[in-house]
Order: C-alpha cells, then structure tokens, then sequence
C-alpha cells in the first residue's frame, strides 16, 4: 500500500515510520509513506502557506495555490483511484470499519491541516472525503495522519506476526477487548482468574466473549446500541442483561 502525507512539518510523519507494526509493515515492503510540504510550492522568498482569514477573526487558513499544488503533486505519486482525505474536525468519525475500508485500498493520499484549517476551495477541489479521529482540538492534522496510517497498517496482511492479533483486536467484532494477565500467576495478592489456567479452550472461548460483553456494555454502551452482534455476543449480553433484571435488547 502507498501512502502520501501532505503536511508542513514532514518530520513528525517520518519519525514515527520506524517503530512498531507500522515500521514492520515499511520493512517488509507492505507500506511506503512519502510526504509532499506544501512550502515547496510556494513561490515568495518567505515560503507563505498562510493568511488572514476573509471576514476577520483569529488565526490564519492555509492558502489555496501551495496546499492544492502539493495535493496534485503526492496524489500523482499513487495509484489512480486513490482517496485524496482531509483530517478535519467537521469529518465523519474514523472508526475500524472506516480502517479496514481504507486498508483494502492501493493507496491513501492524508491531508494534514494547520491553524484554522483549508481554504475551503482546497476542499472542494483537491479533497474527496473528510475524516476526523475524536471531538478535540489538536493543534494539526499530523497526528491523526498518523492514527489513520497505524491503524491501517495493521491490518495489512503480513504486518501482523499473528495473523489472529487483527481479527480479536478491540472494535474487530464490534465490541471492546478482554482482560489480558501473563506471568506471574499472582501479583501483590491478584490472581489470575481460574478458567484461563484450565486449559479447556471452549471455556476460554466463552469466558472472553463474556468479559467483552460485559465491558462494552458498562463503558462503551453507544458500540451495542443499534448495532447486529453476533447470535453468540447476543445471547450472552441478553444473559448479562436478565442477571441485572434489565429487558434484553
């Protein structure tokens, strides 16, 4: 997969390259991520990419020749096709399924804002989608570009040195993770709970499936609402449910 990140600061995209699952997935040829600066598109001797915003108010907006130049130049640098995505507050909410979306795909062009964000006629003519990764004000789009990048990456076939990591990673099936323990058995008086020492792999099974149920519904109840579980996920939370006397969904 082929990645372009158009952004002022390509440093903070590429010091993060070689760490973990996504520097494994550069290493084995499974990604490459290149950068394109919108400052090499301007033409004064002061680099300008930005400027006061028409109408007034605080801030600058990045201008529309540097960033739209830079976008047509990374977006050349993919495959035909590719989505040309703008990390923006006023995107729709990333998610795993938005993640697997993008990890099916030949390549991914990431469009990292500054200050107050693009000359909205970037948007209209060089952006073919917005995606945002929370409700908060970060001060750019270089980290989001980097969640995108990591999340993708990981579901790359081959990132992964267990192939089963993705498909029971949290969010995978639509619900939260299990808890986890390793060595020792016991810590400062915690045990390790007793079915996960049995060795019976169905009873592990279904004790995993339960712990995740139940953890989604007591923070994350918005990942079951409205949304199809599978028959096994369901029946289990409608157990959880009627031990709470509480009407199953």
């Amino acid at each position: 997969m082929k990645i372009q990140v158009v952004t002022l600061f390509p440093e903070m995209i590429g010091g993060a390259l070689g760490f973990g699952v996504v520097g494994r997935a550069v290493e084995r040829g499974l990604l490459s991520v290149g950068t394109e600066d919108p400052r090499a598109h301007t033409s004064d001797v002061h680099r300008t990419v930005d400027d006061r915003p028409y109408g007034g108010g605080p801030g600058m907006v990045l201008k529309p020749e540097p960033m739209l130049a830079a976008i047509r130049a990374a977006h050349g640098r993919l495959p035909q096709g590719s989505p040309r995505i703008y990390l923006s507050a006023q995107g729709e909410s990333f998610g795993q399924g938005q993640a697997r979306e993008l990890a099916g795909l030949a390549g991914l062009l990431l469009v990292a804002g500054r200050y107050e964000g693009l000359d909205e006629r970037v948007v209209e003519l060089g952006i073919d989608r917005e995606l945002s990764i929370g409700d908060y004000v970060l001060s750019g789009g270089e980290l989001p570009a980097l969640v995108v990048i990591d999340a993708v990456a990981r579901l790359l076939p081959g990132a992964l040195g267990d192939a089963r990591s993705s498909v029971e990673d949290s969010f995978a099936a639509g619900l939260l993770d299990w808890p986890h323990y390793t060595r020792p058995e016991v810590f400062e008086g915690l045990g390790v709970p007793q079915v996960l020492l049995s060795g019976n792999h169905a009873d592990i099974r279904r004790w995993r499936l339960e712990q995740a149920v139940a953890r989604t519904w007591a923070r994350r109840p918005d990942l079951i609402a409205g949304r199809e579980l599978s028959s096994e996920a369901s029946r289990v939370l409608n157990e959880l449910l009627a031990a709470r006397g509480v009407r199953s969904r």
